[in-house]
């Protein structure tokens, strides 16, 4: 290996439910050679599934099963792993996941997560999860952004999702409607603002990022004729964080922002709940989407999709995705080594 690539960050990649399309774009996406260029790619998963997979797709790779970094190969046409699952490829069905391949799941995402607190690698990027079978593998949590705030002990995160053309950052994230207007507060939206403008700052060398916050109501409220939310909630948060220096607008009407938004007026978008933001965000980014955590001392992205059953073992599955959350973590890796030195 060339210094050059030696000095390319490190990324852990999960390969997330072994029943969903997480194998498939795994090697789809290690098979590109951009990729290369980028980082130094590993794999936490099973190599036996990833195999099976590999040859259904005819995909030049060899599996190459490592029990530490300095076995990897970190080579285009490799794909180092470390198999951390003996799961039987032979008896798993697609779109069937189970307590088994949720202990498994959860088994790649602890270790990339140790791994990255350690400094063992620079970043890690996940792949898509059953929730459901997570939490039957052992693992009690909605989903990876509550795992890994859990696991690395940390009190406040942000989840943002972004493409080339929109970015948005949620302020409550995995709950049913009717419990937002009870879940948000003054103080979750000001940590919310002031996490994404410090992650804006630290890895997307924005020095004074743009940051739009969305009302709850339609038409920001109407003055309190369709709700107080804004007025008593948001609005103060929008002040504080703008007394701390942080350049910061709104509420605005949803309907009306994300057309501001997606033709490059803000650079982030604050959302106050899951389907706020992720409507118009797949809309325009559905394949190449990703999610970034904010608020975590490491560096963590991931697909923003879902295990896609309908499609899992079809060989149609696109890694546009995941290739592009490899990109942005090595971009954000890339970033923190350069204001490390």
């Amino acid at each position: 290996m060339t210094s050059a690539a030696h000095a390319l960050p490190l990324i852990g990649i999960t390969m997330g439910d072994p029943t969903g399309i997480g194998p498939e774009v795994v090697i789809k996406a290690l098979s590109c050679k951009k990729v290369y260029t980028l980082c130094r790619p590993i794999v936490l998963g099973d190599a036996a599934v990833l195999e099976k997979e590999k040859k259904a797709l005819r995909a030049p790779l060899a599996i190459h099963v490592i029990e530490d970094l300095q076995q990897a190969a970190f080579a285009s046409g490799t794909l180092d792993v470390f198999s951390l699952s003996r799961l039987d490829p032979d008896t798993l069905r697609y779109g069937h996941p189970d307590k088994e391949t949720g202990t498994a799941m959860g088994a790649y995402i602890v270790r990339a997560a140790a791994m990255a607190m350690c400094r063992e690698i620079d970043a890690m990027v996940t792949g898509p999860i059953n929730k459901k079978s997570l939490q039957e593998g052992g693992h009690l949590y909605p989903g990876h952004t509550e795992m890994l705030a859990r696991f690395t002990d940390t009190q406040d995160v942000v989840m943002m999702l972004a493409g080339d053309t929109l970015c948005v950052v949620l302020v409550t994230i995995h709950c049913a409607l009717n419990e937002v207007p009870q879940l948000l507060s003054t103080e979750k939206i000001l940590k919310t603002v002031l996490i994404t403008d410090e992650g804006l700052k630290k890895y997307f060398s924005l020095p004074a990022p743009r940051i739009a916050v969305a009302s709850l109501n339609p038409h920001a409220g109407e003055e309190g004729m369709f709700g107080a939310e804004e007025k008593e909630t948001i609005i103060p948060a929008i002040t504080q964080a703008r007394e701390r220096g942080v350049n910061v607008s709104g509420p605005y009407p949803a309907d009306t922002l994300f057309h501001s938004a997606a033709r490059g007026r803000y650079d982030a978008v604050v959302c106050m709940y899951h389907d706020q933001g992720l409507i118009p965000l797949k809309l325009l980014h559905f394949e190449d989407g990703v999610n970034i955590t904010l608020g975590l001392p490491i560096i963590r992205t991931s697909v923003d999709h879902g295990t896609a059953y309908d499609i899992a073992g079809k060989g149609i599955a696109n890694p546009a995705s995941l290739i592009q959350a490899i990109t942005i973590a090595s971009r954000m890796a890339a970033a923190q080594q350069g204001q490390s030195r």
